[in-house]
């Protein structure tokens, strides 16, 4: 694949952007690591970022969710900057990151684990939003006096996902959902976020499988080395031949 025939799909989108990305670059030390970077996500949108492992999927999720900082351009989120917001208040605002690896709290229980995701809110509405996150992960409810370290894979990825949904998201960023997940539990994971996007939940998926990712998005960037080299509709990503090529196995 080259960029060079990728750069020839363009993306169509409508509606209101919830998310602005506008050229960012960032560095690790001397290293240029994402190069001018532009996107945006549109509001009840899935929008995925596709690219091989090094491309800068997670960094750029990283530095919207203010855990890097870029040298340039703005991040704009519901209209307000957020370049330079701390990220324990960015995720007040809405945008909450499901990290990779999942990074739940191994020692704390099922139920422990949610309910610091409520940080953010009053206790009153925590009860509340456990049954919604019980409801969505009945394998949770039964387990939720089990330490997290117990779970399969699977279920730490929907911990994860539940403890960010205790945040009540208005934007859910997703960084490699399906990392080390049977093909069985990948299925029922891009199920889950399908039926989220349903609820109302935009989202933004980071994933190296590219077919399921895009699949399941309205749109999609690829990226290379720390630049975007295509936008279009994921269909129309689906349907490239280089895209095809380059992620998807022929």
């Amino acid at each position: 694949m080259t960029s060079k025939s990728l750069k020839r799909i363009s993306a169509k989108k409508e509606g209101e952007p919830v998310l602005t990305v506008s050229d960012i670059n960032v560095f690790y030390g001397n290293i240029h690591a994402i190069h001018g970077v532009s996107f945006d996500v549109q509001k009840g949108e899935i929008v995925t970022l596709i690219g091989a492992n090094g491309a800068g999927k997670s960094t750029i999720l990283n530095t919207i969710s203010g855990l890097m900082r870029s040298k340039t351009g703005s991040i704009s989120f519901l209209d307000s900057k957020i370049g330079n917001v701390q990220p324990q208040n960015i995720v007040k605002t809405g945008l909450v990151q499901v990290p990779e690896g999942r990074r739940i709290f191994l020692r704390m229980s099922v139920q422990q684990n949610l309910e610091m995701g409520n940080y953010i809110h009053g206790k009153e509405l925590m009860e509340e939003k456990l049954e919604d996150v019980f409801t969505r992960f009945p394998r949770l409810k039964e387990r939720r006096k089990q330490p997290g370290g117990t779970l399969s894979g699977g279920e730490q990825q929907m911990l994860a996902i539940g403890r960010a949904l205790m945040t009540a998201p208005t934007l859910l960023m997703l960084d490699e959902p399906s990392m080390g997940l049977a093909p069985l539990l990948v299925e029922q994971i891009f199920d889950i976020i399908k039926e989220l996007n349903e609820s109302g939940v935009t989202i933004l998926l980071v994933e190296q499988n590219a077919r399921m990712a895009l699949s399941v998005a309205n749109r999609g960037y690829v990226l290379e080395t720390g630049r975007i080299v295509a936008s279009a509709a994921a269909d129309e990503l689906l349907d490239d031949a280089a895209v095809r090529r380059a992620y998807l196995g022929g």
